[in-house]
Formats: C-alpha cells, structure tokens, sequence
C-alpha cells in the first residue's frame, strides 16, 4: 500500500496517519533469536517467506562448508607434520 492509499484511508475512516499505522495500538516487536531453544529458532525461520527462508537456508550451508573445510585441511595438515 502506497503513502496515498494509506492518507486516503485515515482520510476516509477520520484517522490520523499514525492512528491508520498502529492500529489497535498493536506495535511488532523486535525479534531476537539469541538465548532461544533451537526448536524456537526454527519455528521462527519457518514463518519467514519462502524467499526470505531460503537464503537463510543457503548461509547456513556456506557456513557449514566452510566448517568442513576448515576442518578437513585442519586434520590434514596435523597429518603430513
């Protein structure tokens, strides 16, 4: 919705710009996965959008491989010593 859209409206219901916004007095939160139980943190990702979901998805695995390598070359150079 538009800056218009929402002007008309407080316009139209006799509102003001702030009163159309939080409406009900209803003001979202800010969400903090830190200190969460991990079946929490992912119920948080799955209400995320599908895009959204994904490219969290997508860190995960980079970081993930990142680990294995690090890892991997970690092992291996403690071998050939």
């Amino acid at each position: 919705m538009s800056v218009d859209e929402l002007q008309k409206r407080a316009i139209l219901f006799n509102m003001t710009f702030g009163e159309i916004l939080n409406y009900g007095n209803v003001v979202p939160r800010v969400v903090k996965m830190e200190g969460k139980p991990d079946f929490e943190k992912l119920n948080l990702i799955n209400q995320l959008q599908e895009d959204d979901k994904q490219s969290v998805y997508r860190i995960i695995d980079t970081m993930l491989t990142k680990q294995k390598f690090k890892t991997f070359f970690e092992q291996n150079l403690q071998i050939s010593k």
